[in-house]
């Protein structure tokens, strides 16, 4: 098996064996993040918040039930490449019809397996989400395209993943837009089962969004620095306090930064389905998945209070503002994989926006 190879711009390398789509010249770039999830790797490789980013699974054996389009968050991988201890080619399941493998290099993802993924996730905990270059050219090429390689930061990766035109989804009473920053379609589907929704470009106006007449606003996840979406926030700054909003993840940072809020990056962040995060309203502890490298800076807020912390390690994960009837959370209630301890707060959403207030505040 031919050898393969982890440059990251700090010079630290890893060896291993290519795997999935082998680009022309043989390399590949991204910033690099730890996921801890056990399951639901095909999940994880299409939510597209991970643009930009090379996702390196912490969980040794990947791929062991193979991949089913129903598991699909997007139409398309958005990851720049994956990591795995062992990337296993047969698929146990009777849901599967194909492997990771074959997955990974009919939408073009690169891979690398056989590597150390301790020591990998220990490096990126220390150092932090480091940006790098991997695959099946030399060292010397692939170290000098690590140093030339780019973070996540300044950079807005939602003007790639974000719909081209607008789509409905579900039926009922209520009528939702909701912004596509990247959005999952587990999202979707929870929004599309209490709701009619019109899914909408991250680009529309606030005036576009009006003229729908809707009767509540949904800010999805994405991917990216949010410091990057100065026209995004400026959009949401007019809608605030006209019509009932929901944000999750990105949304969530959004949303903050229009009521006064300012975001800052995480050392490496938070990708997993294991969070432990309190509720402040109803002091109920749930277990979250989450998948963001930007988080709220703390005493920022300027109309709105926490509602939510992570217990790990304090990072603010849930804002409220009874007066402009919006809240949001840093994690994913649709949880898509992970616990569904946190799909309550779909229906907050509904109590908003039929009774015009948020459940304790």
């Amino acid at each position: 098996m031919s050898t393969a190879h982890i440059v990251l711009s700090d010079g630290t390398v890893f060896a291993g064996s290519p795997a999935g789509f082998v680009p022309d010249g043989g390399v590949s770039t991204g910033e690099f993040v730890f996921n801890t999830a056990l399951s639901g790797y095909q999940e994880v490789i299409t939510d597209p918040s991970y643009a930009g980013q090379v996702i390196a699974f912490t969980y040794p054996h990947i791929g062991n039930y193979g991949v089913a389009a129903a598991d699909d968050e997007a139409t398309r991988p958005w990851c720049r490449g994956v990591v795995v201890r062992e990337l296993t080619q047969r698929a146990s399941s009777w849901r599967a019809d194909g492997n990771l493998n074959a997955f990974l290099e009919q939408h073009q993802i690169p891979a690398i397996t056989g590597v150390d993924t301790r020591r990998l996730t220990r490096h990126l905990r220390d150092h932090g989400a480091v940006a790098g270059a991997f695959g099946t050219a030399s060292l010397d090429v692939l170290t000098q395209a690590a140093r030339a390689a780019h973070g996540t930061d300044g950079t807005d990766f939602v003007r790639d993943v974000t719909t081209s035109e607008a789509y409905e989804r579900g039926s009922g009473d209520l009528h939702i837009v909701a912004f596509d920053y990247g959005i999952k379609a587990t999202m979707v589907q929870q929004l599309a089962a209490r709701f009619r929704v019109t899914v909408v470009p991250a680009s529309t106006s606030a005036n576009d969004v009006q003229s729908l007449r809707p009767d509540g606003v949904f800010l999805s996840n994405g991917p990216g620095d949010p410091a990057a979406l100065g026209a995004q926030v400026d959009v949401l700054r007019t809608l605030v306090g006209t019509v009932p909003i929901f944000g999750i993840c990105l949304g969530h940072q959004l949303l903050a930064t229009a009521l006064g809020g300012s975001t800052m990056k995480l050392p490496f962040g938070h990708h997993g389905s294991n969070h432990p995060v309190k509720d402040l309203v109803t002091g109920t502890i749930e277990i979250t998945a989450q998948n963001h490298n930007y988080a709220v800076a703390p005493d920022s807020l300027g109309r709105a209070v926490v509602t939510h912390v992570n217990l790990n390690d304090g990072v603010i994960e849930g804002v409220a503002s009874a007066t402009d009837r919006c809240f949001s959370v840093q994690y994913h209630p649709e949880a898509g994989p992970g616990p569904h301890d946190a799909r309550y707060l779909f229906d907050r959403f509904t109590t908003l926006l039929r009774e015009g207030k948020i459940e304790g505040l």
